[in-house]
């Protein structure tokens, strides 16, 4: 059996079935797509679901695929043993209604005999025990011994998760030796011990599991096949466990020689040794895949794993930044299997790097804090951290729940999760209040609510129409439906319309509009006059300000892919609102953008603006709008037929707002501001049409009124005369610092001429005008160092008041601590400072105190040296 790469390994598995005749596949994103059921993708099968259930025609009958795959189910593990591990590759050949039992089988066993080269000895296989088929091809086709197959239950080898598709698998086995084994004289395939280790596992879907737990024989029978590249390699490798295959231990190396701590010579930092190696591979996949760190989701695994990482490089004794170094090690390792590595290794490292240094500048404080907490848990003869505590580190210095669980582990505590669960229940709960409060309360009280349940849903017509003849479907305490309008209901980050609902003895000035969860549109405004349920009204859409709002919302969108084409792929919608003054979009990025970035951004938006593009509206199922294409928003709810505005051929999108029919009617667009909202999310602001024109006006004239106060005739020479006057001012500034020295120099040589003596040691204390604390401070360095034994005290204040002391180190030996002094003279300023023995400052508040405060200094001080 030749020893093999990793590399190697994955690279045959995929040419031998292409001979087989399956299409080779790309390995998916650990990003699901539109399954919701999972943050990350875990097993080959996955991103296949939908070819599997028939919800989508695969492109291939045989299909092949090497999976990146993330599982964290068993985290608290990895680095305790050297057999978990969060990352790992999925080699597998599909069948969809084609192949079935005796081409798997038979295939399998071609690759590993003849491919691999694994002696036939080494190998063993299990069925399911009323698997007759599968067992008399392993004997009969294969030629297997029958002492080599194994009669299993269903708790090994039959694959069902509830109810749907299921069948019965069949693995395969590798003998390790017997000093793998546990010495049993019945330890056989199936046992516990670490000697056969399955490496391929088989699974014939042939059935579909009905709800009263019977099996009906499906009429498309498929192949889904499932073995650990990592597992095998370590086969093939002859090495114990996959820290020691040739590509996950050049990054293990790695780390030793980072840390310059050898592996296998202690188990502790064995334990932080591949946790890291780990993690690091993880963490590279997720980012290169558009994952950010965050605090929910995938984001949070993310988070949880890096953070996670750069705790057991401190317990390793790294000082700052290290995971982003090994990238390159991954990127070295797996680029060529998975070339987006290359593409993004730049951004990758970026990515890894904010977020560790987002972290390493709480960490330390937060293990202090989190030591804290544990002794103070432990005198009070508890063994449960509260939930109060655990929130605090969460919310304050970034710790993941599980990390604080994992270092309360190792001092023998367990978490108040509970507690822990009420505290963030109670923030979410404050900031939806926060919200709530900030939108005001709902037009309609619950007993209009309840009314409003029974009405027939309303016509929406203003995708068309900004006008319409509508009769009044319920009218009370200002809150009116009707059974068609044009007028849009606030959703979707889009604000409502505004305009006129009237006829001959009513008007409402329309200011809101919302809509049920029945479909009950609601409008809200202004009224005079009155009306009753079933009368005719005319209702006007304000076409002025709805044209405003398409601006900035097609715009918005516009706006996504410009930022996808300058950020890159990773760039995703979080939030959106527009309404007819500007357009505020919310997106994943994992650093403030550059001024180069956001020109790029907007000038690219402009040109897609200018090229004219035609804005096409699609009704469209939601199938039918996925397999165009259309992004949709993560997370989001779509009901069976979904709206599609498409701009040009560069964006398509799932959208209910109403927009511009051609992009060249938004004008003009400007980015107004680039700013952060949360760890990883980024918002920009802008303005299009007529505002956007406004916004260039305001700054011109602005900039015109700079350049007459500068006394420049053109406005370009303004930034060179406001240099030069800033260099002035500097140079003046320096003047004046260097006169009030002089001067406080001469005052202080009056009193450092006769200062005042308690027991041999000189009292210095002294009001110096126009002093600030720095030149307070050189002041009082001169006293110490024209006396040997001495206490300073001196105030300075116009304003505010300004304190410095200091004392000579005989003095602080009589008992002198001037930072105790200090804390007490400020409060009578009202201000408050301290300090060290021998030296402090403080601040305060009221100058016609300084006197006062003075005095009490001299009183205080004499009482020590006394």
């Amino acid at each position: 059996m030749e020893n093999k790469s990793l590399n190697t390994l994955r690279e045959e598995f995929l040419q031998f079935f292409e001979s087989k005749a399956h299409l080779r596949k790309d390995s998916y994103s650990l990003v699901p797509i539109n399954d919701p059921s999972i943050l990350l993708i875990n097993a080959g099968m996955t991103p296949l679901k939908p070819y599997f259930t028939g919800a989508q025609k695969p492109p291939s009958k045989r299909m092949i695929t090497c999976q990146k795959c993330i599982r964290t189910l068993d985290i608290e593990n990895v680095g305790k043993t050297d057999r978990h591990g969060t990352f790992f590759e999925m080699l597998g050949n599909f069948s969809f209604g084609d192949y079935f039992k005796h081409d798997a089988i038979k295939w399998a066993w071609e690759f590993l005999i003849e491919v691999l080269d694994i002696p036939e000895d080494k190998l063993f296989v299990s069925v399911y025990k009323e698997d007759d088929e599968a067992y008399n091809i392993w004997k009969d086709i294969v030629g297997l011994d029958e002492s080599k197959i194994f009669r299993l239950g269903k708790e090994d080898n039959f694959w069902e998760h509830g109810t749907g598709p299921c069948g019965p698998s069949s693995e395969i086995f590798f003998d390790r030796g017997e000093e793998y084994g546990c010495d049993s004289e019945t330890c056989e395939v199936g046992c516990d011990c670490d000697r056969y280790i399955e490496i391929w596992n088989l699974v014939f879907t042939q059935f579909e599991k009905q709800v009263d737990g019977s099996y009906v024989p499906l009429a498309t029978k498929n192949i889904d096949t499932g073995m650990g590249l990592e597992r095998l390699a370590c086969v093939i490798q002859g090495v114990d466990n996959l820290f020691e295959v040739d590509t996950i231990r050049a990054l293990l190396d790695a780390v030793c020689e980072k840390t310059k701590v050898a592996y296998k010579t202690d188990v502790k930092t064995d334990i932080s040794i591949r946790l890291i190696t780990d993690h690091i591979r993880s963490t590279v996949m997720m980012v290169s895949d558009g994952i950010l760190p965050s605090n929910e989701g995938r984001g949070y695994v993310l988070r949880r794993l890096l953070r996670r990482a750069a705790r057991h490089g401190k317990l390793l004794g790294i000082v700052g930044n290290f995971l982003c170094d090994f990238v390159k090690i991954v990127v070295k390792e797996s680029g060529k299997a998975y070339p987006e590595l290359i593409e993004k290794e730049t951004y990758i490292e970026k990515v890894i790097r904010i977020e560790e240094e987002r972290f390493q500048s709480t960490i330390d404080q937060g293990l202090v804090i989190l030591n804290q907490y544990i002794a103070e848990t432990k005198k009070s003869k508890s063994d449960i951290l509260t939930g109060d505590k655990i929130f605090k580190l969460h919310d304050t210095y970034g710790f993941p729940y599980e990390l604080t669980e994992e270092i309360a582990f190792e001092s023998i505590l367990s978490l108040d999760k509970t507690g822990f669960d009420f505290e963030m229940e109670n923030q979410k709960r404050m900031a939806r209040n926060a919200q709530k409060s900030g939108d005001g309360a709902n037009a309609w009280d619950s007993e209009t609510n309840e009314v409003l349940k029974h009405l027939k849903a309303t016509e929406f017509l203003g995708y068309e129409i900004l006008n319409s003849e509508s009769k009044v479907t319920y009218f009370n305490e200002g809150v009116l439906a009707l059974d068609k309008t044009p007028f849009y209901a606030e959703s979707g980050g889009q604000v409502a319309d505004h305009g006129v609902i009237y006829n001959t003895t009513f008007k409402m000035n329309v200011t809101n509009c919302k809509k049920t969860a029945e479909g009950v549109f609601i409008h809200t405004g202004n009224i005079e006059g009155e009306i009753l349920v079933g009368e005719s009204v005319k209702c006007e859409v304000d076409i002025t300000r709805r044209l405003a709002i398409a601006r900035n919302h097609t715009t918005t969108h516009i706006l996504q892919y410009a930022l996808v084409e300058i950020l890159g792929e990773h760039v995703k919608q979080s939030g959106s609102y527009v309404d007819a003054e500007k357009l505020r979009f919310d997106f994943t990025h994992f650093s403030a953008m550059t001024n180069d970035e956001v020109l790029k951004v907007q000038r690219l938006v402009n040109e897609k603006i200018l090229e004219g593009n035609i804005v096409v509206t699609e009704n469209l199922t939601i199938d039918e709008a996925k397999k165009k294409g259309a992004t949709a928003l993560f997370g989001e709810k779509y009901g069976k037929n979904v709206r599609v505005i498409s701009v040009g051929e560069f964006s398509m999108e799932l959208c209910g707002g109403t927009h511009l029919t051609n992009s060249a009617i938004a004008g003009l667009f400007k980015i107004t501001s680039e700013s952060g909202v949360a760890a990883g999310i980024r918002r920009i602001e802008a303005t299009t049409g007529i505002k956007a024109v406004d916004y260039y006006e305001s700054k011109e004239n602005a900039l015109k009124q700079a350049a007459s106060v500068l006394k420049v005739s053109l406005v370009e020479d303004s930034a060179t005369k406001a240099a030069s006057l800033v260099e002035e001012v500097r140079n003046l500034r320096k003047e004046v610092d260097k006169l009030k020295k002089q001067m406080a120099s001469g005052s202080m040589e009056d009193i450092f001429k006769d200062p005042e003596e308690i027991n041999g040691t000189k009292l210095i204390i002294a009001n110096v005008p126009d002093c600030d604390m720095n030149q307070l401070r050189a002041l009082s360095d001169q006293a110490k160092d024209k006396f040997e034994d001495c206490v300073v005290f001196l105030a300075s204040g116009k304003d505010k008041v300004s304190l410095v002391a200091g004392a000579t180190k005989i003095a602080v030996k009589k008992g002198i601590h001037i930072g105790n002094v200090i804390r007490e003279v400020a409060k009578v300023t009202g201000g408050g400072g301290g300090g060290r023995p021998d030296m402090a400052q403080a601040g305060g508040k009221d100058p016609s105190k300084i006197d006062e405060a003075l005095a009490l200094a001299k009183k205080l001080i004499i009482e020590k040296l006394s």
